[in-house]
């Protein structure tokens, strides 16, 4: 991965189209697209390459291009009213998703957005399939639906901990050895049924170091403003890491596609995490080819007359 320095003066001066290309090529390194060969050792939690660890105000600075582009495409979307966006995130405990998304959407229309985090699932949950709790959540054409945490969670924590299944209401005989390549199998056909009814899939792995991790829980700690983000729970998980590696690699490895792809996000430093992401979705939002609806000739005289009967009014 190349190792220059991002010059602001630069992007500031590129045009729209240039601005739009650069995220592509940027967010390009990150995404996974088929995972066949996808292997986690090959993608770092540490690598920001564009800029200094601690330049925060650079980041901040290229972010905000970033957001001021999306809130454009946004608004577009919104009017056009044929395709949607749904954007997914998974990561380990204290990775950023939370931050990730008010930053990164920050300047978005709420109108046109919403928002739905998935926790354990409750009793009404539970006397459904596995798909359904995201499925009601489903952004509507025109909007962007984000979702922190996704029915990914049935192939990461209740892997890890495959008690949770005999909770899960699931007859004996249809719990075997291939239960997790048969919900590999769901969720791509899933996310291709989605796909095919102009839905388009982005899916975000906040990619955090076992070290990195340990600092932010400490940091929660020893901020006040913090406390109330820490659960000992979170800790707790921390003793089963790499089989949360494990689940993390072979999920990337059987549900990423080229129309439904992975990014594997380096997620040790903020600033950088979130200029990948806003780049992934300026990358996905412009494949949708944004135009206003355009006007017909009769609704054009009639704006005209309109217009004309305003100007004139007494």
């Amino acid at each position: 991965m190349p190792k220059q320095r991002i010059s602001l003066e630069e992007v500031s001066n590129l045009s729209k189209k240039e601005r739009i290309e650069k995220a592509r090529s940027f967010s390009l390194k990150y995404r996974v697209g088929d995972g066949k060969n996808f292997r986690l050792k090959d993608y770092k939690t540490d690598d920001y390459p564009l800029f200094k660890k601690d330049d925060k105000p650079a980041a901040k600075e290229v972010l905000q291009f970033g957001v001021q582009a999306l809130a454009a495409m946004q608004d577009i979307m919104y009017a056009q009213d044929k395709w949607a966006l749904l954007l997914i995130f998974q990561a380990m405990d204290a990775a950023g998703k939370d931050g990730a998304i008010k930053h990164v959407m920050s300047g978005l229309n709420p109108q046109g957005c919403n928002v739905t985090s998935f926790k354990a699932p409750g009793a009404e949950e539970l006397d459904h399939d596995f798909l359904w709790r995201c499925m009601k959540n489903l952004p509507e054409r025109g909007r962007i639906g984000i979702f922190n945490r996704s029915y990914y969670e049935e192939v990461l924590v209740v892997r890890v901990h495959e008690q949770i299944l005999h909770s899960q209401k699931i007859p004996e005989k249809l719990v075997t050895k291939n239960i997790w390549d048969e919900r590999y199998k769901d969720i791509r056909h899933f996310e291709q049924y989605l796909c095919r009814n102009g839905i388009m899939v982005v899916k975000f792995f906040l990619h955090l170091s076992k070290e990195e991790q340990k600092n932010r829980f400490l940091d929660r700690i020893d901020n006040p403003d913090k406390n109330w983000k820490f659960s000992d729970a979170d800790v707790k998980e921390r003793a089963y890491w790499k089989d949360y590696m494990t689940a993390y690699e072979e999920m990337i490895i059987n549900t990423s596609t080229d129309t439904a792809p992975w990014y594997v996000v380096p997620a040790d430093n903020k600033p950088y995490a979130r200029i990948v992401i806003a780049s992934a979705v300026i990358d996905a939002m412009d494949a949708m080819n944004l135009e206003y609806p355009r006007v017909s000739k009769e609704k054009l005289t009639q704006l005209k007359k309109i217009k004309q009967d305003l100007l004139t009014e007494k």
